[in-house]
């Protein structure tokens, strides 16, 4: 038994050691982690993507399907609309641009008074370095007005634990259609 005592102060000693990079504070259901675990590194980077949303209703392929109608006396703003979309992304203005990716969500008419809409996305990357990341965005969109803001509320793969936010800007819109290109600048803290 004696020789095997330093073996087994030395192996509780790390064990110790290992649960305490695991954690550091806990209170039974929560504890504090060590950043280092998940790869997390000590600064934050700064990423902007400047890129181009397509919403199609039109034509035999479209990205954005109303999936609730407004109720009749929901005015001009319509009122509790909900459309799910899965709109092309690309690196210019054009629908042939290079695609970037995917907007994939939905959004819905939230306001009685104005058009402005709750907007629930997810931009999935599927070109280049960030290809399967995901960066979350929740938010209100006032459409007519020239430049709208909305968060980033997190992300996966490269974003995981991210935030920012987004600029939107419309570039085109179709009041026949409905179909609109709008430019988004986003802008990501991420590790």
């Amino acid at each position: 038994m004696a020789k095997f005592l330093p073996k087994i102060i030395i192996f509780s000693l790390l064990s110790f050691s290992a649960i305490n990079l695991v954690s550091a504070e806990s209170d039974g259901y929560a504890r504090t982690l060590d950043r280092k675990l998940f790869g997390l590194k000590k600064k934050e980077k700064l990423t902007h993507f400047q890129l181009y949303w397509h919403d199609i209703y039109s034509g035999t392929h479209p990205t954005a399907v109303a999936v609730v109608s407004p109720p009749s006396n929901s005015s001009g703003t319509l009122f509790g609309a909900i459309s799910m979309i899965d709109d092309p992304l690309t690196s210019g203005p054009e629908l042939s641009s290079k695609s970037i990716g995917k907007a994939q969500g939905f959004y819905g008419s939230a306001a009685q008074e104005e058009a402005g809409l709750l907007m629930v996305m997810n931009f999935v990357f599927m070109e280049g370095k960030y290809n399967g990341s995901t960066i979350t965005i929740l938010g209100r969109n006032k459409v007519f007005s020239d430049v709208r803001e909305m968060p980033v509320i997190g992300g996966s793969g490269l974003f995981r634990f991210s935030r920012g936010y987004v600029q939107a800007r419309t570039h085109k819109f179709d009041t026949k259609t409905g179909d609109a290109t709008v430019q988004y600048n986003v802008y990501v803290l991420h590790y």
